[in-house]
């Protein structure tokens, strides 16, 4: 196997171990909350706590980082992630687990931001839009898999050992990056104004508007999947399980077939994708009067949904590489930074919205943002035109 590949799957891999840390504290919510005799509805807010520490972080961590050395710097933080996460599984109450899960998530962007950048060094051209959709891929595995089969490890041994679980996978990965990772990258030095300098750009600022409101597009409705598909579709609890697994494989599928657009000017064909959104979204409330047609529109949704990812990741490399090359990290780091606060937004528009217009009419709330979204596109399109910034690679 070639140095390039097996560096592959060693990058999907450290999605998947953050992939698994940032979503298994869904699976084992009931455990922590017995465990650490908390409401549930209290420890849920570790989600939140983690997303917005997530966004906050990874930008200031990503800029203050960036005079050292990129192979150095990213051993340094996975080391600190391992620490986190152990703690996490030491935790013997809710606010130690808070602190485990801040540290843990102030981390988890830049690691992610320098994955990207690293990938983004060893692909070949052609490679590289494929490699950043498997990398993508990475998280989406841990939802499918890595979660269920870490929620089995704590019904059957406790929720402790699903964290040192992921801390003996983090440690593997931490003894295959030395072996494989390059250890001197070219890296252009500047200040903090001079990387910053990257989000003055039109084509940058229009970009990071898309991500967020696709996020917010996907979470305004899909913080309520679970209620949808039963109170809303019918379902009962023991299809749920084979339904969420469903869902998670076709964003699997999405994130490949993401990748193989940003291979072919993937952002000039966005716009249908979102008028798509829109038209589903709208659909929905009628739709959840059949399983069938309410199902198909799920599944067709969480394709298409997020199918920007790897265009518009490819958008800001590229932009990064040709005129910002000081900023390439944190360029890295926008559509993970940004798609967190687009987590929220959307969540808390469903929150919003359900209690207001009703379970099975939250989906307006996210046809809004896809609106939203379908305009940011068309003008970042033309803003690349005006540049003429090539949005594949060349």
């Amino acid at each position: 196997m070639s140095k390039f590949k097996l560096q592959s799957i060693i990058f999907v891999l450290v999605a998947f171990m953050l992939g698994c840390n940032e979503f298994i504290v869904v699976g084992v919510l009931n455990d922590l909350a017995a465990s650490f005799h908390t409401p549930i509805a209290t420890v849920g807010y570790l989600v939140t706590i983690f997303a917005t520490v997530y966004a906050i972080s990874t930008p200031f961590v990503t800029i203050l980082t960036s005079r050292y050395s990129r192979y150095k710097t990213l051993l340094v933080l996975i080391v600190v992630f391992f620490i986190g996460n152990t703690l996490s599984g030491f935790a013997t109450s809710f606010g130690f687990m808070v602190v485990a899960r801040m540290l843990t998530a102030a981390v988890a962007g830049s690691i992610i931001s320098l994955v990207m950048t690293f990938a983004n060094t060893v692909a070949p051209r052609n490679k590289r839009a494929s490699l950043i959709s498997w990398v993508f891929a990475g998280f989406s595995i841990a939802s499918v898999f890595g979660v269920p089969i870490g929620t089995a490890v704590s019904t059957a041994y406790g929720w402790r050992y699903t964290f040192f679980g992921i801390s003996v996978i983090t440690a593997i990965i931490f003894v295959l990056l030395i072996w494989l990772l390059p250890k001197n990258v070219a890296q252009v030095q500047s200040g903090i104004r001079g990387q910053l300098s990257l989000l003055a750009d039109r084509r940058i600022y229009l970009a990071i508007g898309v991500v967020l409101f696709t996020a917010a597009t996907m979470y305004a409705y899909y913080t309520y999947i679970r209620p949808l598909l039963t109170t809303g579709l019918g379902f009962d609890n023991q299809t749920l399980n084979f339904l969420l697994v469903s869902l998670g494989i076709m964003s699997i599928i999405s994130n490949r077939l993401s990748g193989t657009l940003a291979e072919r000017n993937g952002l000039a064909k966005m716009p249908v994708f979102y008028i798509a959104d829109i038209v589903l979204l709208l659909l929905l409330p009628v739709a959840l009067g059949s399983k069938i047609f309410g199902l198909g529109i799920f599944l067709i949704l969480t394709l298409i949904v997020t199918i920007i990812n790897s265009p518009i990741q490819i958008h800001f490399l590229n932009i990064a590489e040709r005129d910002y090359p000081q900023s390439l990290v944190l360029a890295s780091s926008l559509n993970s930074i940004f798609f967190n606060f687009g987590i929220s937004l959307g969540s808390a528009t469903a929150s919003s919205l359900v209690g207001k217009v009703g379970l099975s009419h939250i989906s307006f709330g996210a046809a809004g943002y896809a609106a939203i979204s379908l305009g940011l596109v068309v003008l970042l399109n033309k803003a690349i035109a005006q540049h003429g910034t090539p949005t594949v690679d060349q």
